[in-house]
């Protein structure tokens, strides 16, 4: 197993020119969205409350100027606008989000928003009828209100409920959706929602409610898988996962052990706390479990803070993801940080300081966000040497602008294009032949000292640099919308939304222009400086 501190990646090799190179023959290309952030038309025919809504209205600063999202970009009653985005970018997949609550008003099948149904039937009907693949996402953020009044994720029956939800989802859109997600980034949910309580529902319960709703989390996808599996499958022939969100990591003295033990703990308390149970074992990570016991036992704790599995149950957790959906936006240094304080918390037990170089850029209007395009590369090989080296989807990448943002977002595109030639770098699924050809070729200009070491034909012919099984890429995301506390203040869309005008429409970015390029073309094209 490879370690975030010990990670080897191969060199790219001598004459490699990205815009040679195609991606693999059916790779995905997408964009992604989520209801709330883009429908609006919160309380619209018969949709009953979620948590950001009572979040986003309760006011308290918790958001930019108080934004909500009520009306969003007005998806709800624009989705033709927003599938013209779609056609005009060429995508071949469209990652979306159901709303909980617009379907199931109270979150319960009890009553069935038969509007909610329509929507969405309408919206996976135009993008199969483009030629276009819906990924669709059970649960993004936006648990209706009822059930968290009920204990939401913090209790043991969310579990039963989710899987009652997600088989009605799959009961009346599997037929013709083939790819689904049932958690979209549990650990946000879990450490920003119940730990430190700064996103909907705000609950701060540091050191122990980011470990319980986690734990139900990761038995209700597991339960959700494992129904799918039984009662759907073999006649819809779909694959389901949970989107896990990562940073990269690397120690912040290369040369320390500590920074290099606590770049490994910095791993197990974010990837690895989800990845481990589903993909491999059933149950959480080692270090992560001896850490808290640890910290538990030096706070006075009887027990461990961190819940536990039966046997039973993490025989039914593991094994539930037919692939692995990355979701990846920026890389940190990590050190040592020892851990004295008495009062219990996630960061506490992980005793690993995250560091933001300041040498890398940084994406405008998102001070969190370092552009480390490298780091995407080293943890899609981490997921392949880690996790028995699955299917992998990117189901979320991307750069934001501060408002107001240029259309002509030139800078931004080069982080994007920096990063689909890290993505370049990954594949297993190119052809042998084509790398045979590409050598071939590239003999005839390299050094005379080069070819005769053959260096450039042995790294040329290797199926890929790193051997990873990616099949696709979705940037985050279709439109500005709103994002999360950060309110309308950062823009991610490839289109611009102007959310001062009634109407809100959608203009291209010049990164739009250019992902449609790249789609057209499989591949990379020469950029401007280039030519």
């Amino acid at each position: 197993m490879a370690s975030a501190a010990t990670a080897s990646f191969a060199p790219a090799p001598c004459g490699w020119h990205p815009e040679d190179i195609p991606f693999p023959s059916g790779f995905a290309w997408g964009a992604a969205t989520a209801a709330y952030q883009v429908e609006g038309g919160w309380n619209a025919d018969g949709k009953g409350p979620n948590v950001w809504d009572t979040f986003t209205h309760q006011g308290g600063d918790r958001v930019f100027k108080n934004q909500t999202g009520d009306v969003a970009c007005g998806s709800y009653t624009l989705w033709e606008e927003d599938l013209k985005c779609i056609k005009q970018l060429g995508l071949t997949h469209y990652r979306f989000s159901l709303s909980w609550s617009r379907l199931l008003p109270d979150g319960t099948t009890g009553f069935i928003n038969q509007k909610g149904v329509d929507y969405y039937d309408k919206i996976i009907d135009d993008l199969l009828a483009n030629g276009i693949v819906p990924m669709v996402t059970l649960y993004h953020f936006d648990l209706p209100q009822h059930l968290e009044d009920q204990g939401g994720w913090s209790s043991d029956a969310i579990t039963e409920v989710f899987d009652n939800y997600a088989q009605f989802c799959f009961r009346t859109f599997g037929n013709r959706v083939k790819l689904w997600v049932t958690i979209n980034e549990p650990y946000v949910v879990a450490k920003d929602g119940y730990e430190k309580g700064i996103v909907a529902p705000g609950i701060m319960e540091p050191g122990i409610g980011a470990y319980r709703t986690a734990h139900n989390m990761i038995k209700a996808h597991a339960k959700a898988w494992h129904s799918y599996d039984l009662l759907f499958r073999k006649k819809q022939h779909g694959l389901v996962s949970i989107a896990l969100n990562s940073d990269w990591a690397e120690p912040l003295d290369s040369t320390c052990l500590a920074d290099q033990e606590a770049t490994k703990r910095y791993m197990a308390f974010c990837l690895d706390w989800f990845a481990e149970p589903i993909f491999i074992s059933g149950d959480y990570p080692a270090i992560m479990k001896s850490q808290i016991s640890v910290m538990s036992t030096k706070q006075g704790y009887v027990s461990s803070r961190l819940p536990e599995f039966t046997e039973e149950e993490k025989k039914m957790i593991k094994g539930t993801a037919d692939f692995f959906a990355l979701n990846y936006y920026t890389t940190r240094k990590v050190k040592h940080q020892e851990n004295t304080r008495s009062e219990p918390s996630v960061s506490g037990d992980r005793e690993a300081e995250q560091i933001m170089d300041h040498s890398w850029p940084f994406a405008a209007g998102s001070s969190w966000l370092a552009v480390v395009p490298w780091g995407l590369r080293r943890l899609l090989k981490y997921i392949k040497d880690t996790y028995n080296n699955p299917i992998i989807y990117i189901t979320e990448n991307g750069f934001s602008q501060s408002d107001p943002a240029p259309l002509d977002d030139t800078q931004r595109w080069k982080y994007f294009r920096l990063t689909l030639q890290e993505i370049l770098k990954a594949p297993s699924n190119f052809s042998m032949s084509f790398w045979k050809h590409h050598a071939q070729n590239t003999r005839q200009h390299l050094h005379q000292s080069c070819i005769e070491s053959d260096c450039c034909l042995i790294a040329l012919t290797a199926v890929s640099l790193d051997d990873v099984h990616l099949n696709g890429y979705f940037v985050w995301s279709l439109l500005d919308n709103f994002e999360w506390t950060c309110g309308y203040s950062c823009r991610f869309g490839l289109f611009h939304v102007d959310f001062e005008n009634p109407a809100l429409p959608r203009v291209p970015y010049r990164s739009a222009i250019e992902y449609a390029k790249v789609i057209s073309n499989n591949g990379l094209t020469k950029s401007t400086e280039e030519l």
